[in-house]
């Protein structure tokens, strides 16, 4: 078990704002600069520079050089599971009111590189219902239908093999049930988006960390996955 003082120093990581409003838009998977985050943060250049250096020492995010061009990004995936069980836990210990992200949020949502909200949360029930994920040490396994069935919707399952983990659960921060991460959840998740059956919902993304994260299931979208899964989306 850790120390209590290495626990205090990471959770004092994420005692400020705009360092938790950095790491809310990293949620979304994507690499971003120092610039984008300081918009996103409402904070200067300076600022965000000096906030990102205490989240780079701290273990929760890594930088990518690259050109003249500095990228953020979530150190892993147990950063982002963290983040979103902790923005859970802050609903539950919150007043009681109505979800106040709007219901496009909590309906569907990029956790890191997997799908959350209400349809993570459906296609992680489909895919046990079906029968295509079973239990296993550490996480799930695909079964032999489900490997079938991953296939032909255009899963890339030895790439998913490849993670560090296959297939595991990470309780959804809205909804408080499981969604499916590791390297199945990530290939499901860049299926649907290589596939058009979700897209990330256009608007600005300054002042709210949370906008890269939002997505839309398209008509498209909404009929495979009920054909193949029986999501009801």
């Amino acid at each position: 078990m850790t120390s209590p003082a290495a626990f205090a120093a990471t959770a004092a990581l994420l005692a400020e704002p705009p360092r938790a409003a950095m790491l809310q838009a990293l949620l979304a998977g994507e690499a971003l600069t120092a610039g984008e985050l300081a918009r996103i943060a409402g904070i200067g250049a300076p600022t965000a520079s000096a906030h990102l250096a205490r989240l780079v020492e701290g273990g929760l995010v890594a930088v990518h050089p690259q050109g003249r061009h500095r990228y953020h990004r979530l150190a892993s995936e147990e950063v982002a599971a963290a983040i979103e069980t902790l923005g859970g836990l802050a609903t539950d210990l919150a007043p009681p009111r109505r979800w106040p992200h709007g219901e496009d949020f909590r309906a569907a949502r990029l956790c890191y590189d997997h799908l959350a909200g209400r349809l993570g949360v459906a296609l992680h029930a489909g895919l046990t219902s079906r029968g295509w994920i079973a239990p296993a040490p550490g996480g799930w396994s695909a079964t032999p239908a489900g490997e079938a069935g991953l296939a032909a919707l255009g899963v890339n399952l030895p790439a998913a093999r490849g993670a560090r983990r296959f297939a595991c659960d990470c309780m959804d921060w809205s909804e408080r049930r499981p969604h499916l991460a590791g390297g199945l959840g990530r290939e499901i998740a860049a299926c649907c988006l290589r596939r058009h059956w979700v897209a990330r919902r256009p608007g600005t993304t300054e002042g709210d960390p949370l906008a890269r994260r939002r997505l839309a299931v398209t008509p498209e979208g909404a009929r495979r996955l009920h054909e193949a899964l029986g999501l009801a989306t």
